[in-house]
């Protein structure tokens, strides 16, 4: 057993507070508002982003970060991407010198067009890079809380510390293996995101199943220039981190990226969707990531600027699946 913080009380971040207290490790959840702590602690469930799933005794929940992080032996940080910086340069003034730390966190910064594991260093220092460790892979939280089996990868740049936290998460229901490729895991789980946005666009618009099996072939191509020109194994991203996150959240009902895209294919404007939305849909914001990445990576990304221009620019997406299909004809 080990002392565990989970930085961010959202459906991801409880579920694995959930998995890891389950395991008989003493679990800290904190949440960035306090009055969510408190309905947690008091009802044993999150009723705002996982309800009807019940937490475990092990597990305790509190608005106090440095409460949260008091002996921890493992931190794990899920927080939207947008809001990591700050939570975490509050965070590392009461990390323990010796915790893993591992992000579950998926997106790229807009302004500095940092992944998050850059961000981490940028803001904890490059001594802390052998304890830092990134979670990836198809993984639902309701599923996850909910005991299904589910497979992830974890990658790290220091084997034994890597091999620790996969240790630490793996239980008979959840599956983890290690990676050294951090780059490629990280560009795939927060790219696929885009696509997913793309692929409930296909499905609002009724296209069927050969547009979105191709659009998925296509924007798993797109993620792997994306990772190659950041220095990833393209290799990874046929992966778990790739080809598996992007094949779930491209098709299943509980993604929220892909509903945001149904929605839209639908004829809803964004605003409306979000507003109802209830949770971060990381997509929307890596979208703007991902258009200025592959221009100042001169990758060509024709599936990422679609969105972003879907997405920021109002086109309209009937008008996007045309500009898609009559580019000039290329190998593939």
């Amino acid at each position: 057993m080990a002392n565990v913080a989970v930085i961010g009380a959202g459906a991801w971040g409880t579920a694995l507070a959930k998995l890891l207290a389950d395991k008989g490790n003493p679990t800290a959840l904190w949440a960035h508002r306090g009055d969510l702590a408190e309905q947690i602690g008091r009802d044993r469930q999150n009723h705002r982003y996982l309800p009807g799933v019940e937490l475990p005794a092990s597990l305790r929940a509190t608005g106090d970060l440095e409460d949260a992080l008091r002996g921890a032996e493992l931190v794990v940080v899920v927080v939207p991407s947008h809001a990591l910086r700050e939570v975490i340069r509050e965070a590392g003034r009461h990390i323990p010198p010796d915790a893993l730390v591992c992000s579950a966190t998926k997106g790229i910064e807009n302004d500095s067009l940092m992944l998050m594991s850059e961000v981490l260093v940028d803001e904890l220092g490059p001594e802390i890079e052998p304890r830092l460790s990134y979670l990836s892979g198809p993984s639902f939280a309701r599923e996850v809380a909910a005991g299904q089996p589910t497979t992830v990868v974890v990658a790290g740049r220091s084997q034994r510390e890597t091999h620790e936290v996969q240790r630490m998460l793996a239980t008979d229901r959840f599956r983890v293996y290690s990676s050294d490729d951090v780059v490629g895991v990280e560009v795939g789980g927060a790219l696929k995101n885009v696509v997913a946005i793309a692929a409930g666009i296909c499905d609002g618009l009724g296209l069927g199943h050969n547009a979105r099996a191709g659009l998925i072939t296509r924007g798993l191509a797109e993620i792997g220039r994306m990772a190659a020109a950041k220095g990833a194994n393209p290799l990874t991203l046929a992966g778990l981190s790739g080809m598996g996150d992007l094949v779930l959240t491209c098709t299943g009902e509980l993604s929220r990226n892909r509903t945001v895209g149904l929605e839209m294919g639908r004829g809803r404007k964004l605003e409306d969707i979000l507003a109802g939305l209830g949770h971060v849909a990381e997509g929307v914001r890596t979208a703007k990531s991902a258009y200025d990445l592959a221009s100042k990576l001169g990758v060509v990304a024709p599936i990422s600027v679609e969105v972003y221009r879907m997405l920021y620019e109002a086109k309209p997406p009937p008008q996007a699946v045309v500009d898609l299909m009559t580019r000039a004809l290329t190998r593939e």
